[in-house]
């Protein structure tokens, strides 16, 4: 018992004590209710390592993520909350940066052709995640009727303020 409680210490600590990488981490964090504030999620399991990843753009909740080193880009999209209707699923991104040159590199995903295509051949790459992963969800506004009438509304309103104003002088 002593003999393997010593080999695990030997390997285990060295490893958590001199580790590199911030953005890996063993099991959940101690405090998660704090972790829940603002743009900062745990979505962790305690049982497993963990990576922390970020994503940016038309989704619902963007802001970096401490999710299992498992998930995949559909995990980390519903993570957040899904896409929101403005959200161009066939122009996503993931920049990743390579440690060792420190350069980064993008890759271009589209949602899309996973939804349609079941056959479709993905680089194996990129369907996990690596710790320090960006997810862009690219988008553009929309604008609805209301938006249209807001305008349009608001233009009147200083066309008609403006008559006023010549025709009391």
């Amino acid at each position: 018992m002593k003999k393997i409680f010593l080999i695990i210490t030997l390997t285990v600590f060295p490893v958590i004590a001199f580790a590199q990488n911030n953005d890996v981490q063993m099991g959940s964090g101690l405090n998660r209710i704090g972790l829940t504030q603002g743009g900062f999620f745990d979505c962790s399991d305690p049982s497993a390592v963990n990576i922390k990843v970020s994503v940016w753009g038309f989704v619902r909740f963007p802001g970096k993520y401490i999710i299992p080193v498992y998930s995949n880009v559909n995990d980390l999209i519903s993570y957040a909350g899904g896409p929101t209707d403005e959200a161009r699923l066939e122009e996503m991104r993931i920049v990743r940066t390579d440690s060792a040159t420190s350069k980064q590199k993008i890759f271009n995903l589209s949602y899309n052709d996973f939804l349609m295509d079941p056959d479709i051949k993905v680089d194996s790459s990129l369907q996990s995640l690596k710790a320090g992963d960006v997810l862009l969800v690219s988008g553009s506004p929309r604008f609805y009727l209301r938006d249209y009438i807001g305008t349009i509304l608001s233009i009147v309103s200083v066309l008609i303020s403006v008559i006023i104003l010549v025709r009391q002088k």
